[in-house]
């Protein structure tokens, strides 16, 4: 069963939909949606169990792109251009496959159709041991996730979701479902040979990043058999904050909105 999204709505024009990646929320792509929005009806959502949409014991990529379906019908819109970064491109790839028809254009962000070692449910781990009743700041929490999370951007990245309000600290994260679903979201649905989107797709990926590689384009084009695949060389997996100018260079040429 599809769950509510909330969603943040920009511009006019055809529509278009952004799915952000594991662990973040619609926001992320805030700055890429306005710039969109220009020609576009740019609609930016929070997927199951992130930000500030609904959160559900499952979450694997045919429920989540069931979610994106029943969003966009209940805006009124049949048909559609995706755009998904990482997860959400996962979810966009899978949105794709199961109703061809609705989506007019696909471009999947730094992610392919393949299963992955990934070392989040560890972070996950980490996440859920805080005791929250004791961080007044987001600045407590560093700290206390920098062993089992050492990288400072990713922290930084994490912490954005730990929120402050009357209630003291909470995460806009289901912690729980998300560490459930770890091992399905690393990987990708078993699908028949025959299950393809045959419509116009773009996978950019970025040149430092290790989650869209040349060795991965025959998975790619097993199930996008028209698909285009373009690099940005100087950008890492956050693709379109790191060269937000020659993302949406690609991006927009690829839409025409």
């Amino acid at each position: 069963m599809a769950v509510s999204l909330a969603a943040t709505e920009y511009g006019d024009g055809k529509p278009v939909a952004i799915l952000h990646g594991l662990f973040g929320a619609g926001r992320n792509w805030a700055g890429i949606a306005r710039r969109l929005a220009t020609r576009c009806r740019v609609i930016v959502f929070d997927l199951r169990n992130h930000g500030e949409s609904a959160w559900a014991d499952t979450m694997d990529y045919a429920e989540m792109a069931e979610d994106i379906r029943a969003g966009m019908a209940a805006r009124g819109h049949r048909s559609y251009a995706l755009i998904g970064h990482s997860m959400g491109g996962k979810v966009a790839m899978a949105a794709a496959l199961a109703d061809a028809a609705a989506i007019d254009r696909l471009i999947v962000v730094d992610v392919a159709p393949v299963a992955y070692s990934i070392p989040y449910q560890a972070y996950v781990q980490a996440m859920r041991r805080l005791d929250l009743a004791t961080l007044a700041r987001r600045g407590d929490a560093d700290g206390r996730l920098a062993d089992a999370i050492p990288d400072r951007a990713e922290r930084n990245f994490l912490l954005q979701s730990l929120l402050f309000d009357g209630c003291g600290a909470r995460w806009q994260l289901n912690l729980a479902a998300l560490g459930a679903a770890m091992p399905m979201l690393a990987g990708f649905p078993a699908l028949p040979p025959a299950k393809i989107y045959e419509g116009p797709a773009l996978f950019i990926a970025g040149g430092k990043s290790s989650y869209l590689r040349p060795e991965h384009e025959a998975a790619v084009r097993s199930r996008f058999p028209n698909a285009r695949l373009a690099r940005i060389d100087e950008a890492g997996h956050w693709v379109h904050v790191e060269r937000s100018d020659a993302f949406l260079s690609l991006a927009e040429a690829f839409l025409a909105c």
